[in-house]
């Protein structure tokens, strides 16, 4: 979110901007410093101290950043705070204390530090470094991944270490990587992902391996003890195994191919990503690096010792690229009639008949794969008669058209085409109406509520508005009133405003709260554009009368 400095009171929650300048008016900014150049840095103390960063361009505030846990709107109370100290002058508010002390200071940090970095001794930075890596773990871990590129001994053991340590001071005593300490994590270990990129672009291959290897093993293992709900963790998983991957399709030296070919699936076979999608991922950049028949052998056995019906299909169909790749044809065509049960196998052959026009092998697929799934994949078993469907369309069947578009306009939650108007453009115009009563009096008794909504559709394409106010009367809410008021606004208005009144009565009667008095006013506004005025004023006069107490409600009837 990008806030102009000039608009930010308006921007902002009302409730948070006040909260925000009474933590500023406390004197709860404890530390604020320029960084660099429109880079700003604040220590705010509430219950506890929390980091605020701002970044500041041609008087907006272009990025914001708090290591609070608040994450119920886009800016937490403390930024405010941090927002109003910055425009203290322009808003002439009182400065605390140490604001006024603050404000003195004329250089950045960012200056501060280039100029004592001049004027301090190589030796005395040396000691400087030493000193400080031996006391703080923190500031250690940070250099070292900044900075352990240039060291001589690296291997994956060398890079795991360190990200273990890294992971390892996070969790700190209990063991645990909180929500925000995996800003430290990512900030720490972010250097090693842009030296892996670096060596990659140089053609040092060897410690892009370590680094990914090192990655994926200790990030899918933090996975256990460390809150992902950022997706951090996953970051650094997916962004290791997409630099292997680069890795693999690089003119590689024989040593280091067969090093992470085995890598690939020593990793398989020890389960070490196991649960993970980088399990299987393993075996695609496996794949990649296959140079000899006992290479494709491997991967192929491997695959077939994966479970679960989700991870077996995928397997399955990554065997048939890799048997159609490698092997012959025979072997291929073999493993499709033993597999066709996987509907991604099956998908895959029906799309491939269908584009050569071999629509009598598209037609045994579909009708096979209906008997297959009908009994425990209904929704695969719509995708087969969509397949038979596309067919019929091809070859002009109309009477084949009719029976498969209306098996799916009537049974079909995410339909592939507009059934409806394939069954009118097919049926005469004579049989139109008969046709689709008998689908109405089909499924009607079902009163399941997407027959229901089907029926609905019906009534609207057709324009059978007084069939779709009485179905609006035997199903009477709020929502189903507005759902269908553009539809019988024209005809029906002076109705919906009474059907709208007695609800809104019996729903500011029943719940209380600004966000429910907020949707019952948002149902007057309705009222309002559909013609009801003194309907509405009376309703609001009778709810002043009624419940004078409610202060809340008293405000919002004032803005309808």
């Amino acid at each position: 979110m990008k806030i102009p400095l000039n608009e930010f009171e308006q921007l902002i929650d009302e409730k948070i901007l006040k909260r925000g300048l009474s933590y500023f008016k406390s004197g709860a900014i404890t530390d604020f410093s320029e960084i660099s150049t429109g880079e700003y840095e604040a220590i705010v103390s509430g219950t506890e101290e929390y980091k605020v960063e701002l970044e500041i361009s041609n008087n907006t505030i272009t990025e914001h950043n708090c290591d609070c846990p608040y994450d119920m709107g886009p800016v937490c109370k403390h930024v405010v705070a941090v927002v109003f100290h910055l425009q203290q002058d322009e808003l002439e508010l009182n400065q605390p204390s140490i604001s006024k002390q603050k404000k003195k200071k004329t250089k950045s940090v960012s200056q501060q530090v280039k100029e004592l970095l001049k004027a301090i001794s190589h030796k005395e930075l040396i000691e400087f470094v030493q000193e400080n890596s031996k006391k703080d773990k923190k500031f250690r871990n940070y250099f070292l991944a900044s900075f352990g590129h240039l060291s001589q001994n690296q291997s994956k053991e060398f890079y795991q270490k360190q990200i273990h340590s890294i992971l390892q001071t996070a969790a700190g005593r209990d063991g645990w990587i909180g929500w925000s300490d995996m800003k430290y994590v990512v900030n720490t270990t972010e250097p090693f992902l842009e030296n892996a990129e670096k060596y990659l672009a140089n053609n040092n291959f060897d410690n892009v391996y370590f680094i990914c290897t090192a990655l994926l093993e200790e990030m899918t293992e933090a996975f256990q003890y460390g809150d992902d709900s950022n997706g951090d963790l996953g970051y650094f998983v997916e962004s290791a195994m997409e630099l292997l991957s680069k890795l693999a399709q690089e003119k590689l030296p024989k040593a280091l191919k067969e090093k992470i070919f085995e890598y690939c699936i020593s990793s398989f076979k020890q389960k070490l990503f196991e649960g993970w999608d980088w399990h299987l991922g393993m075996l695609h950049i496996a794949s990649d690096l296959i140079e000899r028949e006992s290479d494709v052998d491997l991967v192929l056995s491997c695959l077939d010792t994966i479970n679960g019906e989700y991870d077996r299909e995928r397997a399955q169909l990554f065997k048939l690229d890799l048997l159609r790749k490698f092997k012959d044809e025979k072997e291929a065509v073999e493993y499709i009639n033993k597999h066709i049960s996987n509907s991604s196998i099956r998908t895959k052959e029906i799309e491939k008949a269908f584009k050569s026009k071999n629509f009598e092998r598209v037609v045994n697929l579909s009708k096979d794969g209906i008997k297959c799934d009908e009994k425990d994949k209904p929704g695969l078993v719509k995708v087969w008669y969509n397949w038979l469907l596309k067919v019929a369309q091809s070859e002009k069947d109309t009477s084949k058209i009719i029976k498969y578009s209306r098996f799916l306009f009537i049974d079909n939650f995410h339909p592939q085409q507009d059934y409806y108007q394939i069954l009118k453009e097919n049926i005469e115009d004579e049989k139109w109406h008969p046709f689709l009563e008998e689908i109405i009096k089909e499924i009607t008794p079902k009163q399941r509520w997407t027959y229901t909504e089907l029926i609905r559709k019906i009534y609207i394409k057709e324009e059978w508005w007084d069939r779709l106010f009485l179905m609006l009367k035997q199903n009477l809410s709020l929502e189903n009133i507005q759902q269908n008021e553009e539809y019988l606004s024209k005809d029906y208005s002076a109705e919906l405003i009474e059907l709208y009144s007695e609800r809104i009565i019996n729903y500011v009667e029943k719940y209380i709260g600004r966000n429910h008095y907020q949707t019952a006013c948002r149902y007057l506004r309705r009222m309002k554009k559909l013609g009801g005025n003194e309907q509405v004023n009376e309703l609001i006069e009778l709810f002043r009368k009624q419940y004078p107490q409610r202060r809340a409600l008293m405000d919002e009837l004032n803005r309808v």
